[in-house]
């Protein structure tokens, strides 16, 4: 019997991304938008430290996922996993990255220790972005956020995960109603931005369809929804379609979440 999965979200919202994924063997960590020391704090209670991870898989180069990037390298050997588009960001932008880069292609499966991945490409202002599936070849857990609508890549990548972090952004009537410019509510709003708590729910809709226990909503806007809105709308989507038992979370900005079990 395979050791079992865990997904812990440190922080997950507009303002900072950091996803822990790991079993007894092998720790992952996706993405590296908030501080180092955060980031230390929310593996200290995991019992882990930056020491322990096995890998740093990062979705995109916007400064939200990896604002913490160049301080935590500091602190670990890990390798780092990218897209081509991500990679050469990082090279740009984080010092020390050069050596530690391991480049991806979206659809193609990697391993890291004794977990196994894959990368599908997500629709985003940000050359090379993608989300992640993790496995131990028993389970199967995947994070999908930052991406204006949903595509069938992105369906293949996601439907069969057991647990998955699905991206919440904002309620549509509050962006439009609400003191963002227009460029920036039609940048959130379009093929490249951003799924609303409708667009998520849907997702979160199919992959109830298709088995998964425990769906977490993140990457909320902080001026653009609420925890209590997104579960809300989700909450209700699901349950009109039959899915009641479905365990239904948000993940914060701020606080560390429990690790969930995949």
């Amino acid at each position: 019997m395979p050791d079992l999965l865990y997904l812990c979200a440190i922080a997950s919202g507009s303002s900072g991304n950091a996803i822990l994924i790991y079993n007894e063997t092998t720790t992952l960590l996706i993405d590296a938008g908030i501080s180092a020391k955060r980031i230390c704090d929310g593996l200290a209670l995991m019992g882990r430290s930056p020491s322990d991870l096995d890998g740093i898989c990062v979705t995109h180069a916007h400064s939200d996922h990896i604002s913490g990037l160049r301080v935590l390298l500091k602190k670990t050997d890990a390798p780092l996993y990218a897209t081509d588009g991500t990679g050469q960001a990082l090279l740009r932008e984080t010092p020390g990255a050069g050596e530690r880069l391991r480049e991806i292609r979206p659809g193609a499966d990697f391993a890291v220790g004794d977990l196994g991945l894959s990368a599908f490409s997500t629709p985003h202002d940000a050359e090379g972005s993608v989300g992640y599936c993790v496995t131990d070849g028993q389970r199967r857990c995947s994070v999908v956020t930052d991406l204006g609508f949903v595509t069938e890549e992105v369906r293949r990548g996601v439907l069969g995960s057991h647990l998955a972090l699905v991206e919440a952004n904002h309620d549509v009537d509050w962006l439009m109603s609400g003191p963002y410019p227009p460029y920036l509510k039609r940048r959130i709003r379009g093929d490249l931005g951003h799924l609303s708590n409708e667009d998520g729910g849907a997702l979160c809709c199919d992959l109830a369809e298709h088995g998964a226990h425990t769906l977490i909503l993140g990457h909320l806007s902080r001026q653009n929804n609420t925890p209590e809105r997104a579960r809300q709308v989700v909450g209700h989507m699901l349950r009109a379609r039959g899915y009641d038992g479905v365990a239904l979370e948000v993940a914060s900005h701020q606080v560390c979440s429990p690790a969930f079990e995949v």
